[in-house]
């Protein structure tokens, strides 16, 4: 178990364990997920875009910016 303080400007240093642990570096961004009853896990956010290659497929057909504007137009009439 590791602790850090709170400074006046909103900010904590993870600690060196903890950073060394997790593969952060000076930069490295972290997210933080409420797990409930006021607790949150610190996880590291530090996926590059690319990873999200792939994750979806292509449309079998282009989609035109005509068709795009008629279909944000019908959603945002809901």
């Amino acid at each position: 178990m590791a602790t850090a303080t709170l400074t006046s400007k909103g900010q904590i240093t993870i600690p060196a364990a903890i950073r060394a642990s997790m593969n952060l570096e000076s930069g490295s961004r972290v997210e933080f997920v409420e797990s409930g009853n006021g607790q949150f896990l610190i996880v590291a956010a530090t996926r590059p875009a690319q990873m999200l290659k792939g994750l979806l497929r292509k449309p079998s057909t282009p989609v035109t910016i005509e068709k795009m504007n008629q279909m944000i137009a019908a959603r945002g009439a809901v």
